[in-house]
Order: C-alpha cells, then structure tokens, then sequence
C-alpha cells in the first residue's frame, strides 16, 4: 500500500516554524500591543482602528474572592423574579408627564453597613427622566446580592415596584434613568461571615433622604 500523505523534512519543518513565528510576531505588533496595551510602534494600531479596543482602567483592578468557604451558594437569578408579581396592576402614576425640572445637580459618598446574614436598604429620590451615575464596591471584595428597583410614589399603599438589576458582585457602576417618580436604590444582602462594608458613590438629578 502506498503512502499518500507528504511527510516533511528537517528543513522544510524549521521553515514551517520560522513562517509560524513570523506570522504571529505580526499579529502582535499589529494587533495584540495596540488594542491590549496602547502600544503601537507601527501605527497599524490606529490604522487598522485596533487602538480603538484599548481601554485604561485608571490602574485600578478588581481582584474577587475565590474562596468558596467565606461565603454561601448563590441561588441563580431569573427574570421571572424582576420587579412586582403580574397580579400588581402598573399604576397610572407611573404614566404621569416628566416634571418640567429636574432635582439640582450633587454628589454624594455614603457608607453602608450590612451584618452578615442580614440585607439593608439605601434609597434616594428621583424624578421621572432623571439621569444619576452610581458606583459601588465592597471593602474587602466581599461579593454581596444586590436588587437595584425603585418604588413609585402612588396614593394607595405602595405595592408596585420596578426591578432595574439582581446581580451578586463586589462592584458595579452605571447610569440609571428614573423610569417614574419615586425612590429607587439598592437592597444589599450579606451572605458572607463577615460585615460587609458598601462605598456607594452618586452623581445627578436626585435628593437624599433625611436621616
């Protein structure tokens, strides 16, 4: 029986390789250190719009906790838990035109405690269409559950509510726009042994509940 598949020799094999190393020396000048590291000593980067995917993270980073024995098992998250049960009727309230304007602009720093085993809330108020960024993280990378909703403000008794985000992290950062007028924040859940320390930054149209 004939041997029908090509066999290489020694030089045509260091030649596949040198080709190889060449071919992949390319693509990481060209491609990989312009969109990975802003490095771009060709200007293929900027040529090609690879410098484009570059993003700087200010050198801060995000490391999670691993370690399973600190905290409990997560129960997966589904839509079908997002805001008010199908028998709470949307409200007309939450139909009502915009206000002409909006809350002054501010910023604020708060810190929130939460025990472990125990969830916390931390509203603010806004106005229909008001625009507010946020971030949050935890002191020690602790990842917590979080319910970011907000609560229309009706006159019957408040039953109604809209589920902006359920995550479980240690970090997060966005910029929310107030579906209706009403309070809207985070419940924060502590699965963890330890207190959970939340720096929660805004910045936008709203107001701080009095203490």
């Amino acid at each position: 029986m004939t041997d029908t598949n090509p066999k290489m020799n020694k030089k045509q094999l260091i030649r596949s390789v040198l080709i190889a190393l060449i071919i992949g020396a390319i693509v990481l000048v060209t491609a990989v250190l312009p969109a990975e590291y802003n490095i771009d000593p060709l200007g293929t980067g900027k040529l090609f719009g690879f410098s484009k995917l570059y993003v700087d993270d200010g050198g801060e980073t995000i490391q999670v906790n691993t370690d399973q024995e600190g905290f409990a098992k997560f129960e997966k998250l589904k839509l079908e838990k997002l805001g008010s049960p199908p028998s709470v009727p949307r409200p007309v309230e939450a139909d009502n035109p915009p206000p002409e304007k909006q809350y002054s602009e501010r910023s604020d720093t708060i810190n929130v405690t939460v025990l472990p085993g125990k969830g916390i809330e931390y509203k603010f108020k806004a106005l229909k269409y008001g625009s507010v960024k946020y971030d949050w993280a935890t002191d020690k990378n602790q990842i917590v559950y979080i319910d970011f909703h907000g609560e229309l403000i009706q006159e019957k008794p408040a039953q109604f509510y809209e589920s902006h985000t359920h995550a479980y992290s240690n970090n997060m950062a966005g910029t929310f726009t107030a579906p209706f007028e009403g309070k809207h924040g985070w419940y924060f859940r502590n699965q963890n042994k330890d207190t959970v320390n939340v720096t929660l930054r805004l910045k936008g149209q709203y107001e701080l509940f009095d203490k």
